[in-house]
């Protein structure tokens, strides 16, 4: 899967996902502007269009005109529905959802004028399934995936693809210091997905790569679930305790 030639952007890259999926990039050949909050990198805030409008504008100086984008940038706040307060909503919205369309707006743009462009939006399976606490990650998530459709079908015909990644668990630093907290159990985690095992960041990345490769070229609109089986399971109990399916003619 070759990127040599592309030029991505990828939000939130600093550290776990984002950073893996930035360097997959880069061994696929792209050149990458590694942004985020923070400022390590490029410092772009996805919740200010104005620094979102400086971020693209310093790439395409620095690096050629994006051809690439990665919508990571994502928070979580976890708390009852019935007394989430308002400002924590808010945030999750402005970030998670209000975040990429702001940069799906502000490159697309670029992209749409260059006849040419892909569009990564990194969701989660929490966009498709109901997670007790994140009442506003779910919402969000959801959200994003209505927005790839969204922009999928009304930027196709000026070249440009929108597609999505949906992880289940991602042994991210942040999986592995809610795991040492206590605050999720690795092994209840195991046990519910069929493949027994979290995902690695490096294997989300690969699927972000394929998306925003040529390989993808007839692909827009759809989400790739990487997610070990988890959204495919149905039947009773335990994924790790399946039974081996037997025929009597």
């Amino acid at each position: 899967m070759s990127l040599t030639g592309a030029v991505a952007i990828v939000t939130g890259a600093s550290r776990g996902l984002g950073a893996a999926i930035a360097s997959a990039l880069e061994v696929a050949g792209a050149a990458v502007a590694r942004t985020d909050v923070s400022g390590t990198g490029i410092e772009l805030d996805v919740r200010d269009r104005a620094s979102v409008e400086r971020a693209v504008t310093a790439v395409a100086a620095e690096l050629g005109e994006p051809t690439v984008l990665v919508n990571n940038a994502g928070v979580n706040r976890i708390g009852p529905a019935e007394t989430l307060d308002e400002t924590l909503w808010a945030e999750v919205v402005d970030v998670n959802l209000g975040g990429a369309f702001r940069c799906s707006q502000v490159v697309g743009a670029r992209m749409l004028a260059a006849g040419a462009g892909a569009i990564v939006n990194v969701a989660s399976i929490s966009g498709v399934v109901g997670m007790p606490g994140r009442a506003a990650y779910c919402a969000t998530k959801a959200g994003l995936l209505g927005l790839t459709r969204a922009l999928a079908v009304e930027w196709a015909a000026r070249g440009v693809r929108v597609n999505a990644v949906a992880p289940g668990y991602v042994r991210t630093p942040m999986i592995e210091n809610a795991l040492a907290q206590g605050l999720l159990s690795e092994e209840a985690l195991l046990e519910r997905v069929p493949l027994g095992r979290l995902a690695s960041p490096e294997e989300v990345a690969q699927a972000v790569v394929f998306l925003a490769s040529p390989m993808a070229g007839y692909v827009t609109g759809q989400t790739l679930f990487v997610d070990g089986g988890w959204l495919a399971y149905g039947a009773p109990g335990p994924a790790s305790s399946i039974p081996q399916a037997t025929y009597t003619p």
